[in-house]
C-alpha cells in the first residue's frame, strides 16, 4: 500500500471556485488517511462547516506601519515552514498562481536550506482569473511565468485555460507543461431532490461571488427579456461587488418580487435542486463550478460559451449554450428551456447522468493524488525537476 503523504493546500477562503475545489479537495485527502493542512487568511466556508480532520491554520500578518496592507502572504509561508519543520510536508498545492505559489515556492526555497528534511514539492493549479486577469497584467505576467515555471508541476481545470496559459507564459512547447486536472463536484452532497408537490412559477437561478465577469446585472436583463408577462422567477446567491447594480438593475425594470436576492449562502443543494434552469451569463469563465454544482442536481444550463464552460455543458444534452456577445439568444434560449419543463427535466436527468461519468470527486482526487506520488518519486530519483525559464 502506498503511504500515507503530509499535504499541505493554500487557497483563498472564499465561496468562489477555487477556494471551494481546494477545500473539497482537503478533505477528500484527508478522508483517504493523508494528514492535510489547509493555510489560509480565514478559515475557508467550505470547511468551516465540516467536521473533516483538515487541519487549518489561519495566518494573518500583524499590521506594522511600514507595510501598506498586512501581508497574510507572508504569514502563510512562515506557518508552512512550522509546520514543515515540526512535521514534515511533502506536496504544498497551491490553488492559484498568485499569490499561494509564491508562499508555496518561498516555503521549499527556505526548506531547502535546513538538511533535517526534504523539501516540500510544490504542485500550482491555476483556476482562471489568475492567469486572464490578474497573472495577465503586465505589473505580474513576468512573476505569473517564472512561478509556473518553477513549480514541479502545474495543472489547469479545463483544456481552455490550459491552452491561455501556454499561449501567454510558454515561451516554448516544452517549457511549462501543464496537466490538465477538471473540478469535480460532490455527488453524493448535491443530488437530485424530491419535487415539491405543490405548482409553482417556473424558477431560474443563479450563484456566484458577483464579480463583474460573472455580469449579473446582464443576467437579470436576459432573464426580464424572456419572461416579461409571466410569473417566473430568478433566485441568485451569492454577493460581491456589483450586487448593488444587479439590485438597481432588477428595479429599473420592475421585476419586484420575481428576483431574489438570497446573499451567500452554505445550502446550495437545497437551493439549486428546485430550478427549472441554472443561468450563467459570464464574459470569461474557465470551467464554471456552480454550474456543475447545478448539473450534479439534475438541473440544466442555459450558458455564454466561453473559456471552459463547452467542457463542462454538451449543448443541446445537458443544457444550452450561446455567444457571450448575444444577449437575445441567450433570452430566447432561456425562455425555450424554462417554460419547457419536460425538456428542461429530461436535460437535467442527462446533465445528472454526465456528471456522475466525467466530474464524480473520487476518479479526480485519484488523479490528483497520482500526481503527487509522481512528483515525489521523480525528486527522490534524482530526476531534474523543471526549471524556470
Amino acid at each position: 500500500m502506498d503511504r500515507r503523504l503530509s499535504i499541505g493546500v493554500l487557497c483563498h477562503p472564499t465561496y468562489g471556485g477555487s477556494g471551494v475545489v481546494a477545500s473539497e479537495l482537503a478533505l477528500s485527502l484527508a478522508e483517504r488517511g493523508h494528514v492535510v493542512h489547509l493555510f489560509s487568511h480565514q478559515v475557508p466556508p467550505r470547511l468551516a462547516h465540516s467536521d473533516g480532520a483538515v487541519q487549518v491554520h489561519v495566518s494573518q500578518g500583524l499590521p506594522y506601519p511600514l507595510f501598506a496592507s498586512t501581508p497574510h502572504d507572508l504569514a502563510v509561508t512562515s506557518s508552512i515552514l512550522r509546520v514543515h519543520r515540526d512535521e514534515g510536508l511533502d506536496i504544498l498545492h497551491a490553488h492559484y498562481a498568485l499569490p499561494h505559489a509564491v508562499s508555496a515556492i518561498l516555503a521549499r526555497s527556505a526548506a531547502e536550506s535546513d538538511p533535517g528534511r526534504p523539501a516540500p514539492r510544490v504542485v500550482t493549479t491555476l483556476h482562471g482569473t489568475d492567469i486572464t486577469i490578474v497573472g495577465s497584467d503586465p505589473s505580474y505576467a513576468p512573476l505569473t511565468q517564472y512561478l509556473i515555471a518553477a513549480s514541479d508541476a502545474a495543472t489547469a481545470v479545463s483544456e481552455s485555460l490550459a491552452r491561455d496559459t501556454a499561449r501567454h507564459f510558454c515561451p516554448g512547447p516544452k517549457s511549462c507543461p501543464i496537466e490538465v486536472i477538471h473540478n469535480f463536484v460532490d455527488t453524493k452532497r448535491f443530488a437530485p431532490q424530491a419535487a415539491a408537490a405543490k405548482k409553482r412559477a417556473p424558477t431560474a437561478v443563479h450563484v456566484s461571488n458577483f464579480r463583474p465577469v460573472k455580469r449579473v446585472p446582464w443576467l437579470i436583463e436576459a432573464f426580464a427579456r424572456a419572461t416579461e408577462g409571466t410569473k417566473a422567477e430568478l433566485v441568485l446567491v451569492g454577493d460581491g461587488p456589483t450586487r448593488q447594480e444587479s439590485c438597481e438593475t432588477a428595479r429599473r425594470l420592475g421585476l419586484g418580487a420575481r428576483v431574489r436576492f438570497l446573499g451567500e449562502r452554505d445550502a446550495l443543494p437545497e437551493l439549486l435542486s428546485p430550478a427549472d434552469v441554472f443561468l450563467l451569463a459570464s464574459s470569461e469563465e474557465s470551467f464554471g463550478l456552480s454550474a456543475l454544482e447545478a448539473m450534479s442536481c439534475g438541473v440544466p444550463v442555459v450558458a455564454t460559451a466561453v473559456g471552459g464552460v463547452p467542457e463542462v455543458i454538451r449543448d443541446g444534452h445537458t443544457g444550452l449554450l450561446c455567444p457571450a456577445d448575444d444577449p437575445a439568444r441567450y433570452s430566447e434560449l432561456t425562455r425555450e428551456l424554462l417554460f419547457d419543463r419536460k425538456r428542461a427535466q429530461a436535460m437535467g436527468r442527462a446533465a445528472r447522468a454526465d456528471v456522475l461519468e466525467r466530474f464524480a470527486r473520487d476518479p479526480i482526487v485519484n488523479q490528483y493524488e497520482a500526481l503527487y506520488r509522481r512528483v515525489l518519486a521523480r525528486a527522490r530519483g534524482q530526476t531534474p525537476l523543471r526549471q524556470p525559464g
